[in-house]
């Protein structure tokens, strides 16, 4: 009897266990939500001040290109002795070396960066406009939006630089903030929406129903 008493201590209810885990799920979608929330704050910010999102940017790569880098040569001193190792230590050399310099520099790095990111649009813009006219395939108008959407950015950005560096690349953080955040929120909302449909509602506190008449019919008796 004993044992039977600890096997049934021991084994929780099904239901109940599966509604303390539905409010971790639904707990763990809400600080989703609330950190997408945050970014779209950030986003929002970012647009509004373009200047300061563009050097915050640009500081946060130039970090992590510091950390990566320092990281990347830690790993290559424990791994001294292998093929790979001068490459690894000329990798890590460079991404610190690097992130030194943007951070030292950000505006003339945001300058650079604008202008190869102008050039991309350019040459990308320039590929996908020749390509749907040469191959002319059932996405031909979307694929000439996309080219001639494309070449008209870069021309923007390259007409108006060094000056667009200034508000480029905030623009940009500012908006895959703003995106990412809308993910999260979406993410966080649905999930929470998905939980408490399929998680059962916990049964009442309590002794059940049966083992309270059985305690009144002893006390009668």
């Amino acid at each position: 009897m004993a044992e039977e008493a600890r096997g049934t201590r021991a084994d929780p209810d099904p239901v109940r266990e599966m509604a303390r885990e539905g409010k971790k799920l639904s707990r763990g979608f809400s600080w989703l939500a609330a950190l997408g929330t945050l970014l779209v704050i950030g986003g929002v910010v970012g647009l509004v001040y373009t200047g300061a999102a563009t050097l915050t940017s640009m500081l946060l790569f130039g970090w992590l290109l510091l950390i990566g880098g320092v990281v990347g040569l830690l790993q290559a001193v424990q791994s001294r002795g292998t093929s790979y190792f001068w490459l690894a230590v000329v990798v890590a050399a460079l991404n610190i070396a690097a992130g030194v310099v943007v951070i030292r520099h950000p505006e003339g790095s945001a300058e650079a960066l604008t202008m190869f990111a102008a050039l991309l649009f350019l040459t990308g813009g320039l590929f996908r406009l020749v390509g749907s006219v040469v191959v002319r395939g059932p996405q031909f108008g979307w694929t000439l939006f996309q080219g001639a959407f494309g070449l008209l950015l870069g021309l923007l950005v390259l007409f108006d630089w060094p000056h667009s560096s200034r508000y480029v690349l905030g623009v940009f953080f500012s908006l895959a903030l703003l995106f990412d955040g809308l993910g999260l929120i979406a993410i966080g909302v649905g999930g929470r929406r998905i939980v408490s449909m399929v998680t059962p509602s916990p049964p009442p506190e309590g002794p059940p129903p049966e083992s309270s008449e059985t305690a009144q019919d002893q006390s009668n008796n």
